[in-house]
């Protein structure tokens, strides 16, 4: 589905200062597409801003592409503030994209400083550079998987910078949602050649399915992002013995130090949480990376502690779910006007 949009998008291009060095060698002059709503260009009303971030194995240039029968971000974007359900917005989309596929939306030895990217770069250059509403109250973020999972992060550790949230099946509860592919880690790098072998692979591998290539990948980039060891050879640690693959306890523990669901239980991050104008957490009921059970933990927690959210488990699984931002966007876009 294409079709003209009443707003419109630019697509600046950035050359990062906290990206230089990063270990990868990945770019560090960036596109960050920006979805500008109908009327942008008329007058001089200024607009809240929501920061939406990509899953693992995307980008914010690439959720400017439109699937077959389907909408592309900025066109999802559109209709609803188009139609009158959504109300008007400035939409980032961010490229935070590594060699592995992401990095977590964290700073990271291994990867790079995409923590500092997001919230001392783009979010003041969009502020500089656009007519917003530039002050938490008025600024948020959103995201699916591990989109979502940097929107549960970065809420928890920048409040002064956000004020709301949406994450539609945030990555959560590692004991489900990542053991079951860490199991298999060993015997699919001593078919891929081992981490050398597999990154070699990485351009030219097909078909790039979820077993082996991105379970592998993903595994690779939660570690570089969870467990970074600037002496280890490829700058981070796994949390499996390379000779049997059975579980390191120790490198596991600091991959669980940054779970949502243990995350929330630190005070600092319960309050800022608590400081949010509005928060937002779905999953789908049959999600094929078990993130369902760990998001109803979650929202378990908050109503324990008195914090006002939306929460839902839908009927359906992980992939193929953008019309769920069909519910988020509304709301969330709702709680960041003036």
């Amino acid at each position: 589905m294409r079709r003209r949009l009443n707003g419109t998008v630019e697509t600046p291009w950035l050359d990062s200062a906290v990206l230089r060095g990063n270990r990868p060698g990945d770019d560090v002059e960036r596109m960050l597409p920006i979805y500008l709503p109908p009327g942008y260009h008329d007058g001089d009303r200024r607009y809240p801003v929501i920061h939406w971030l990509a899953g693992h194995g995307g980008s914010g240039p690439l959720l400017l592409n439109s699937p077959a029968w389907a909408e592309s971000l900025p066109e999802r974007i559109d209709r609803l503030i188009t139609t009158g359900a959504m109300p008007p917005a400035i939409v980032a989309l961010p490229d935070c994209w590594t060699i592995f596929g992401g990095a977590q939306y964290l700073n990271s030895s291994a990867l790079g400083r995409y923590e500092d990217y997001l919230i001392d770069e783009l979010v003041p250059y969009v502020d500089a550079n656009y007519r917003t509403l530039a002050a938490r109250e008025h600024r948020g973020l959103s995201g699916k998987s591990s989109g979502g999972y940097g929107a549960m992060v970065q809420a928890m550790r920048h409040p002064e910078t956000f004020g709301a949230f949406a994450s539609h099946s945030g990555d959560i509860y590692f004991e489900f949602g990542l053991i079951p592919d860490l199991a298999k880690l060993h015997a699919n790098l001593m078919k891929l050649g081992g981490v050398e072998g597999f990154i070699e692979q990485i351009p030219t591998m097909k078909p790039k399915g979820h077993d082996p290539f991105f379970s592998v990948l993903g595994m690779l980039c939660y570690g570089a992002a969870y467990a970074p060891n600037p002496d280890a050879p490829r700058g981070f640690d796994l949390p499996i013995d390379p000779e049997t693959g059975i579980l390191d306890e120790a490198v596991w523990a600091r991959w669980l130090e940054w779970d949502p669901l243990r995350m929330i239980d630190r005070p600092e991050y319960l309050e800022a949480w608590r400081s949010m104008r509005y928060l937002y957490l779905d999953c789908g009921l049959w999600d094929e990376l078990n993130f369902q059970t760990g998001t109803r933990r979650l929202s378990q927690k908050l109503v324990a502690a008195g914090i006002e959210h939306d929460f839902e488990l839908f009927d359906d699984g992980h992939i193929d779910v953008p019309y769920r931002n069909d519910v988020s966007l509304p709301r969330l876009s709702a709680a960041l006007q003036e």
